[in-house]
């Protein structure tokens, strides 16, 4: 029997249901996204149905500006839930970002949980590994192994330092990483970038990245799920569980976030991730400088249940709500919205 696949699939399998049935989002802390309103334009002189999402994200052509962000795998439910989404993006044109896939790299049996290129053979597909894990004998193989398995357009590389920290297995060697980031970033045949994992990227931190030769940020702010929450519910720990709500606030919010990414780095992609409820927000991500807005937990339930369809009326929902916000403003195209200065933040 293999142990350490085994405690992989139960920690896959335990962050799916905690995520699914748990209060798993941080308290006191919001994604700042609803201190900004639009300023609705009368007359937009424009024709609702004519509003166009089409968008390029790493000069790949996208019929959306959105993504379904990383969420899971590494297990035979994960397959399920990552082939719905796979087939919900292909169906609506939306990039899909893969859960970790260090499980795969290390058991090959395991790969078959993020093939889901056959699904989704157009879209945007973003491989993903812990950065940490460049500490912990990973390198450029491996990262070309996580790209070469899905089949993937790019890979992400994703920080998540408190997660490790509150997480009863978890790898806390964070030392020297960014030369380690910036080989893997300077040597992979794909665009790399770094998301982190619902606390957000500050200022400092972008610019060290970029010009460690990273493609795009994912900002994925603060206001949605709380990985230390999760951990927390997984700990047997009486100390990390008692601690962690010490850290209900911890983060920074989307809306700083993508502010901060973009003061000094005006043209890096940039994806804006992190507790968005709707279009609206989505709409509001771009106006404030992201390229494209994620989605990760609340798509999750439709997922698990296997209910393609339902699963489809929620994206349709978030399109709609993005074009209806455009239209609000007088902005027919992505590039406009982006260029937009009728979001204002509300006094």
């Amino acid at each position: 029997m293999d142990i350490s696949k085994d405690l992989t699939e139960k920690r896959k399998t335990e962050h799916i249901r905690i995520s699914l049935n748990e209060d798993v989002e941080g308290k006191n802390i919001t994604t700042g996204l609803e201190n900004y309103r639009f300023m609705p334009n009368a007359l937009p002189e424009l024709s609702f149905d004519e509003i166009s999402l089409s968008t390029t994200f790493l000069n790949k052509e996208m019929r959306t500006p959105f993504l379904i962000s990383s969420m899971t795998g590494g297990t035979e439910t994960a397959y399920q839930i990552n082939q719905q989404l796979a087939m919900a993006a292909q169906e609506k044109g939306w990039a899909i970002g893969l859960g970790s896939m260090r499980a795969a790299v290390e058991n090959e049996d395991l790969a078959y949980t993020f093939q889901i290129r056959k699904y989704a053979p157009d879209i945007p597909i973003i491989a993903n590994i812990g950065a940490v894990q460049l500490n912990y004998d990973f390198g450029i193989d491996q990262c070309r192994q996580a790209v070469d398995m899905a089949e993937a357009d790019m890979l992400v590389l994703h920080l998540n330092t408190l997660q490790e920290v509150f997480q009863p297995e978890g790898d806390t060697n964070f030392f020297h990483l960014l030369s380690k980031i910036e080989e893997i970033a300077n040597s992979l045949h794909v665009p790399v970038g770094v998301k982190e994992v619902g606390m957000g990227i500050d200022e400092k931190t972008a610019d060290r990245l970029t010009s460690a030769g990273i493609q795009f940020i994912d900002v994925a702010g603060a206001g949605g799920t709380s990985w230390i929450q999760v951990e927390s519910y997984r700990s047997n720990d009486s100390i990390r569980k008692e601690a962690a709500e010490a850290f209900l606030d911890w983060g920074l919010p989307t809306a700083e976030s993508i502010l901060a990414v973009r003061k000094n780095n005006f043209s890096t992609p940039l994806i804006a991730s992190g507790g968005l409820k709707n279009g609206v927000d989505a709409a509001k991500t771009i106006a404030l400088g992201a390229n494209l807005a994620g989605f990760g937990r609340l798509l999750l339930p439709s997922a698990v249940e296997k209910d393609l369809e339902a699963l489809l009326v929620q994206m349709e929902r978030i399109e709609f709500e993005m074009r209806a916000a455009m239209f609000g403003i007088g902005a027919g195209r992505i590039e406009e919205l982006a260029h937009s200065d009728r979001l204002i933040k509300k006094i």
